[in-house]
């Protein structure tokens, strides 16, 4: 258990020095490590409470038992990690902003039997709680660590809570299971990733070596805890070298930019320990150039000075687009380091931190890991689909041994199901070999998902998702739906749609997530289909493309060119239609007149 292991050597070496902070608190590595005993002696008094067996028996007996944490980003989130991996448990993150349909979803299918929460949670935790087999616990403060003396030390008793520590992790086997981080559900419905031990001490010290980081660092955190990127690159890792992290509830873009001029001030010396390294996705650097060009000048001035100070800035998830990543060099300084990582193996490909940073590619392989590139389906040399094999590999899907078996080669590499190509050593990803598959906000959705959703809609025949390029998102969920036979002959006399984006996204909201959420809508009044039967799934999206496109050309100066909700009728060949839409000879009048029955405006 090599990430508590670094932690008793830092509470060892240095038990006094801060671990975390959320805004005004700040929390040592004792304190969170003594808390982290707390939350294994909670757990082990509830499994002995149960079957009335030994402290020592329940650790043997239950080793590998599913513990669900749903907390916001907070130091409590931390000492319960620590604490369920003291007992052996695996430890199941939950985003406490899900549907409650979707969370269900994971504590049924992970099995999971305790859910570890803080008060201010306890809300939005209760309902859920009471539909699942589930039992709520909640999470002791970190504070209370401090034992009843308000003037003790927190470094009392430090030797015999790192000897109990160290006992307890001898117990579990270094292949046991850790961690369950389900998928954004790419193929379907989400998937349980299990993650080993071995594996994560595997990609922090990977992730450490690659960013060079050490215990000097500070980290700002403003990544959710449920996600391979926000739990291990930006939570462990450092916590693994003894690094700092201040804890941001979410992110912010006046918040980030407010930590930064805290921290290297334009007219004095830097704060004590400022931040040194972020991490974010590609929505965030936009959303952090936006709020730049709306200060004043003096704002604006201290900002630029004081990013320029940080060690690293870094960006993965999604793409980021490269007038983005050049604007942020021209303002800070800093040439982002784009990485490339996935919820089974965490980060594999990186641009180096010292080196040539190539804008559209995610780097080279870290040391340790082996890629190939399997062209054998494509039409061009050299182009395929991207194959990994890594030390920090997960070991299976929750529950799911045929797909575990069908993800690898005979060989063991890992099908990632991203197309590539390579150029000096340094990997482009194309896109994904699944056109089901969306990239929004750094978030990788299933198309198929989110149409079986849909589906339920009682104004929703059929339907198609697909994602449309957008800058700020990388891509947003688009939807295009057929109503029911009734409606559309309602339609002929009644123009106006029964289903509007805004109703559409009210009803889905309570579903999913708010990222899966359609933001443009279509109807049709068929869907265009092939000799088989089945749906032509590139049309949909080829289509919409086409509309904007053609309606930013025609029609660039006027809100129409910006709704997110249209209804017209395909008639009896959609591709005449698609032909109307890509030409740009066609003005607005034809256009709208020609293919489209009705505008609604948003």
């Amino acid at each position: 258990m090599q990430v508590i292991s670094a932690v008793c050597k830092s509470v060892t070496v240095a038990p006094e020095k801060i671990a975390v902070t959320t805004g005004d608190e700040f929390f040592s590595f004792a304190e969170l490590l003594r808390s982290a005993q707390s939350v294994s002696h909670l757990l082990e008094d509830k499994y002995k409470h149960h079957d009335h067996s030994a402290a020592e028996e329940v650790r043997s007996d239950l080793i590998g038992a599913r513990i669900g944490i749903i907390a916001r980003p907070c130091a409590e989130f931390v000492a319960a990690v620590w604490g369920s991996w003291l007992n052996g448990y695996v430890v199941v993150p939950l985003a406490l902003n899900f549907p409650e349909a979707e969370l269900l979803h994971v504590i049924t299918d992970a099995q999971i039997s305790a859910i570890l929460t803080t008060p201010d949670s306890v809300g939005a935790v209760a309902n859920l709680v009471g539909n699942s087999s589930a039992e709520l616990y909640l999470l002791p403060p970190v504070e209370s660590a401090r034992g009843r003396d308000e003037f003790e030390s927190p470094n009392v008793g430090v030797d015999e809570l790192v000897a109990d520590v160290r006992s307890r992790i001898s117990a579990v086997a270094d292949d046991a299971a850790a961690l369950i981080i389900y998928t954004s559900g790419t193929t379907g419905r989400p998937k349980g990733v299990v993650h080993t031990h071995a594996g994560l001490g595997a990609q922090v010290r990977m992730i450490s070596e690659a960013w060079d980081c050490t215990a000097e660092d500070r980290f700002l955190h403003c990544l959710p805890l449920h996600h391979v990127h926000g739990l291990i690159n930006a939570l462990l890792t450092p916590l693994y070298v003894g690094a700092t992290i201040d804890l941001m509830p979410k992110f912010s873009t006046s918040g980030v930019w407010q930590r930064w001029r805290h921290c290297y001030p334009i007219d004095g010396p830097s704060a004590e320990s400022p931040i040194t390294l972020f991490t974010g996705v590609p929505t965030m650097y936009v959303r952090l150039l936006q709020g730049y060009a709306a200060m004043d000048a003096e704002a604006r001035k201290a900002s630029a000075h004081a990013a320029k100070q940080l060690r690293v800035m870094l960006c993965a998830s999604s793409a980021l687009p490269e007038p983005v990543m050049d604007e942020w060099e021209s303002l800070t300084g800093h040439r982002l380091v784009e990485r490339y990582g996935m919820t089974e193996f965490g980060m594999g490909l990186s641009n180096p931190l010292h080196g040539e940073k190539k804008p559209g590619f995610v780097g080279m392989p870290l040391p340790g890991i082996e890629i190939r590139i399997d062209d054998s389906e494509s039409d061009v040399r050299g182009v395929g689909e991207l194959l990994f094999k890594s030390p920090s590999m997960f070991r299976e899907y929750w529950r799911q041994p045929q797909v575990t078996h069908d993800s690898f080669t005979e060989d063991g590499f890992f099908k990632t199901g991203d197309t590539v190509t390579m150029k000096d050593g340094y990997i482009k990803i194309l896109g994904r070999s699944s056109i089901d598959i969306l990239m929004v906000g750094g978030f990788k959705l299933s198309a198929l998902e989110i149409e079986a959703v849909l589906l339920d809609h009682p104004a929703i025949a059929e339907c198609a998702v697909f994602g449309l390029p957008d800058e700020e998102y990388g891509e947003i969920v688009c939807a295009v739906v057929v109503p029911p036979a009734a409606d559309v002959t309602d339609s002929a006399v009644d123009p106006k749609p029964r289903l509007s984006l805004k109703l559409l996204q009210t009803w889905a909201l309570e579903r999913i997530a708010a990222y899966k959420v359609p933001k443009k809508l279509v109807i049709w009044e068929r869907m265009p289909r092939n000799a088989m039967g089945k749906k032509h799934s590139a049309a949909p999206s080829w289509a919409f493309f086409g509309w904007t496109c053609n309606a930013k050309v025609v029609n660039s100066s006027s809100d129409e060119g910006r709704m997110d909700f249209m209804y017209f009728s395909m008639g009896k060949d959609w591709l005449h239609y698609l032909n109307l839409l890509k030409n740009p000879k066609h003005d607005e009048t034809n256009v709208s007149a020609g293919v489209f029955a009705t505008f609604v405006p948003k």
